[in-house]
């Protein structure tokens, strides 16, 4: 596929403030829209990562991050699998509206990009799905999942397939394995929005 078609692929992947984001995150939501098309264009990241997460660890209990949680997709495919103990973190009010109820163990509004409301060390695991895309999350934020991810615990996440070389998350996985700050356990391409033919990098990392 010729990647620099992939932000052609969703008119959300044009949008690059903050305030129009969100305007459109408003207006996806009404009528449970946003749902409905991630079924329609198969939308498997959420099912896929939590499927790979889950072959990592055993600990049903562990206190985990949905950074970027959205609709609760992700909050979804670790209840099957188990997991109970699930914070959800969106900049989306909108999105938040719609998740499950009782699939978090609270909802968090914060913006991804920012310094996190959360101290050091306070998670086993981060998972993030489907955010770190066009216009929405940097590589920087890597370094806010490291702080508040405790020693040993896990840090999954997707990247877009067209953003990886542009917003140079392969540098900063690099340079994070380089500074032994974390090793990668898996590292691989996987289908993300399968009838819209995007694909992502899916990588777990652990914190050393």
């Amino acid at each position: 596929m010729n990647k620099k078609n992939i932000d052609n692929k969703i008119p959300i992947y044009k949008i690059s403030s903050k305030k129009k984001m969100i305007e459109y995150y408003d207006n996806w939501t009404i009528n449970n829209k946003y749902n409905q098309d991630m079924i329609n264009w198969k939308y498997v990241a959420p099912k896929n990562t939590v499927n790979l997460f889950s072959k990592f660890t055993k600990n049903k209990k562990q206190k985990i991050l949905d950074a970027g949680c959205g609709t609760g997709l992700v909050g979804v495919e670790l209840m099957k699998k188990g997991f109970t103990n699930t914070i959800g973190a969106d900049f989306s009010k909108s999105m938040l509206n719609l998740v499950p109820k009782k699939l978090y163990k609270s909802l968090e509004l914060i913006d991804l990009n920012k310094k996190l409301d959360f101290k050091n060390n306070s998670f086993d695991t981060v998972i993030c799905v489907g955010t770190f895309t066009y216009g929405h999350v940097k590589a920087n934020t890597l370094n806010e999942f490291i702080r508040i991810t405790k020693k040993d615990g896990i840090i999954c996440f997707t990247i877009n397939e067209g953003i990886y070389f542009k917003y140079k998350f392969d540098e900063k996985i690099k340079e994070l394995s380089n500074k032994k700050i974390w090793k990668i356990l898996k590292f691989l391409k996987s289908s993300y929005i399968i009838n819209k033919k995007v694909d992502s990098w899916l990588c777990i990392a652990k914190i050393l």
